[in-house]
């Protein structure tokens, strides 16, 4: 499937694709794990996941706020109730069925062999060269009489090693749902570093246990003794307003203990390796490295 070489940006009037793989060019922007899509990380391989019923619930509950305020201050609160119902609860019933689901599996990137594992379905999984997979941050902007809204994508694409694959399985992508633009290469960023600069480049994993001085009661009770008002009142607008509470808690019922590649040659696969027998950039990526590296720097200066 071809793609624009990335660093490739095309804008319509209410649209804007930015290319970022192949081959993997840093984007400028930092590393951000802002849907907390990285599930494990060490020295050999980085688990990114695409599940995260967290940002979904976050979503959801300003408008349930929002209309149960409407319907307080309405003097006949049933339409607003029953509209409210309708647009609402047609999500939460894909929230309440992503409950019931089994977490999918992450994909699996290895840095010192510079391959990723890719699961697929009927406990199948492609081995796909890393500077194969592609990339892009797209985004979309529609008007209405309630202004401007925009939305945008991550998506990350993969091609099937295997030439004598039928057409339906020879393509594989997933989407995040971070906006797009700038938010986009950040998240992107977070592969990308950890597989071209080292593990230490990209932040840990956020999902799993949380440690309770971190959960968001904790940290409100720690920030209340203190005396710390701004965060107090912070904490409080995040659980009330924005639902943080539910979704950590939803976050930790399903990714306390994210899914693990357990095919025994993926485990083989994923066991740390000799420096000397770590696998070597390409001349094509090198090139193009040193070339992008040259147009940020002059950027600052």
């Amino acid at each position: 499937m071809s793609t624009p070489p990335a660093g490739t940006t095309k804008k319509r009037f209410f649209s804007r694709n930015d290319y970022l793989a192949p081959l993997p060019i840093p984007t400028g922007e930092k590393p951000c794990d802002v849907l907390n899509t990285i599930w494990r990380k060490n020295e050999a391989f980085l688990d990114i996941g695409n599940y995260s019923i967290g940002s979904a619930v976050m979503v959801i509950w300003p408008m349930v706020v929002v209309l149960a305020l409407m319907a307080y201050i309405t003097p006949k609160p049933a339409m607003i109730l029953i509209v409210g119902g309708i647009i609402i609860g047609v999500p939460a019933l894909f929230i309440v069925q992503g409950l019931f689901r089994d977490v999918p599996l992450p994909v699996r990137f290895n840095r010192q062999r510079r391959e990723v594992c890719v699961p697929r379905e009927n406990g199948e999984y492609w081995l796909v060269p890393w500077e194969s997979v592609t990339a892009a941050a797209t985004q979309h902007s529609s008007v209405s009489q309630a202004g401007k809204a925009t939305m945008g994508l991550l998506i990350i694409g993969f091609e099937n090693p295997d030439p004598q694959a039928e057409e339906d399985n020879k393509h594989f992508s997933f989407g995040f749902n971070c906006g797009g633009g700038t938010t986009a290469m950040a998240l992107w960023e977070c592969t990308r570093s950890y597989m071209e600069v080292g593990p230490d480049a990209v932040p840990h994993s956020r999902v799993g246990i949380t440690p309770y001085e971190k959960s968001q009661i904790g940290s409100l009770i720690i920030d209340l003794r203190k005396g710390d008002l701004i965060g107090v009142a912070w904490g409080i607008f995040c659980i009330t307003f924005l639902g943080t509470y539910f979704a950590e808690k939803l976050q930790n019922l399903k990714l306390s203990y994210p899914p693990d590649l357990l095919y025994p040659d993926i485990i083989e696969w994923s066991k740390p390796l000799p420096p000397e027998q770590w696998a070597k950039r390409s001349p094509e990526l090198e090139i193009a490295l040193a070339k992008r590296e040259a147009e940020l720097e002059a950027q600052i200066t």
